[in-house]
């Protein structure tokens, strides 16, 4: 077993803070000696029926202290998604529906355990003492903790500077979040860096009920496909736990370098010093990064769809996107010349759209002219082409991952 101090330097790798490493290393020595796993409560509200590669980060920290012996809970915040959180929001979230949270929550039940140990992991819901607070409870909860210092938060302060209105129920969210920590009674809350001043709340209120407050980990934050900005659905810049192997694979492939090194710092058990070596390597022009690339795709497709998947993503990438040869199965769409509408021959703008190539006509001509369509591998430059005149089958790209073979 690893001593007090180790199990923190273990813990810290990949971490961005930890308030306080004293009070972790007084935790993980009173466990030591008492024999009982600590407890890390982590909270996620069910906004979105999909996980991501940005909340893979924070569940690989989880799995960590998994690693050491304790005990996860996984919170899923089925009462706050209600209230809607308002780190990084300009403006009120919407609240979701009982249904859409309900339906959400089922999702990442099924989806969480592709990276926590199912034996070490308990899953709460925070509806089952959130929902049975009495009026005064809420009130004395909130007489717990100063508008002033709720006011501090960066986005209520750059809110009232631009006088952009908050919500009163917006206010309770960390308080809500606090609460988590008391009822559960948690040693450790781990949380990106953008929930900071949640989880410092939370160890505010733990003092204020007599507990002994939590330990804080924050973990980065992960850019989205773009590099730019934080992986998102709601900005399509992600890689989704259910998105297929090849498809995985194929956004992988598409990051810039710098990013695959975060990307393998932040999703893969790959040691810092074998990556310190690796950007050297590409640097000085001994490694190409492509090779290093090819390797992040299989570990990641591993991770999620397992061994097998993982190199039939490869091997699909290697052939049609290296070799320039077709995928060893393609979909195949019939599609009608008249369904387009009035009797008008049908267009390839008509089929990328009704094959789900392109999600509407402008987005397909958009892709025409950026040159990521092809047909039976001719580039196709002018978004008024009609369909083949007398061809009754052949094979529309679009993009590095899209085929269709139209049969007409």
């Amino acid at each position: 077993m690893r001593n007090a101090r180790e199990q923190l330097e273990y813990l810290a790798k990949g971490a961005v803070e930890i308030i306080s490493e004293e009070e972790a290393v007084q935790k993980f020595a009173k466990s030591i000696r008492s024999g009982v796993p600590l407890k890390v409560k982590v909270g996620f509200d069910p906004t979105a029926p999909d996980l991501h590669l940005g909340h893979a980060v924070l569940l690989r920290k989880m799995k960590h202290f998994q690693d050491l012996g304790h005990t996860v809970i996984f919170l899923i915040g089925d009462f706050t998604a209600s209230i809607g959180d308002p780190t990084g929001r300009s403006r009120t979230r919407p609240p979701l529906t009982t249904e859409e949270i309900r339906a959400n929550a089922e999702t990442f039940k099924s989806q969480v355990f592709r990276i926590l140990d199912q034996r070490r992991t308990v899953v709460d819901f925070n509806s089952r003492w959130l929902g049975t607070l009495a009026s005064s409870d809420w009130i004395r909860l909130c007489s717990r903790y100063t508008v002033a210092r709720m006011l501090e938060r960066d986005d209520f302060s750059k809110r009232l500077k631009n006088n952009v209105p908050i919500s009163l129920h917006e206010l309770l969210y960390p308080l809500a979040q606090a609460y988590d920590s008391v009822a559960l009674a948690a040693d450790f809350e781990f949380g990106g860096t953008d929930q900071k001043f949640n989880l410092l709340v939370g160890r505010d209120i733990m003092r204020e009920f007599g507990q002994e407050p939590q330990v804080v980990l924050t973990t980065p934050l992960l850019e989205g496909t773009d590099g730019v900005e934080k992986m998102s659905k709601s900005l399509g810049n992600y890689i989704a736990f259910t998105d297929p192997p090849q498809e995985i694979f194929g956004k992988v492939m598409s990051i810039s370098d710098p990013l695959m090194f975060r990307y393998f710092e932040l999703l893969t058990d790959v040691s810092g010093t074998e990556i310190a070596r690796w950007k050297a390597e590409v640097g000085s022009g001994a490694l190409h990064p492509m090779k290093l690339k090819l390797e992040l795709g299989v570990l990641l497709v591993r991770d999620f769809h397992g061994e097998e998947a993982a190199g039939q993503a490869r091997e699909h990438f290697e052939r049609v996107h290296q070799r320039g040869q077709l995928p060893e199965t393609i979909e195949v769409f019939q599609y009608s010349a008249g369904s387009s509408g009035a009797g008008r021959p049908g267009r390839l703008v008509d089929v990328l759209v009704a094959s789900g190539l392109a999600s509407s006509k402008s987005e397909a001509r958009r892709l025409i002219k950026a040159g990521a369509v092809s047909m039976d591998g001719v580039k196709v430059s002018d978004v008024n082409d009609p369909l083949p005149a007398g061809r009754r089958e052949f094979v529309l790209r679009c993009g590095r991952l899209g085929f269709r073979r139209v049969v007409t």
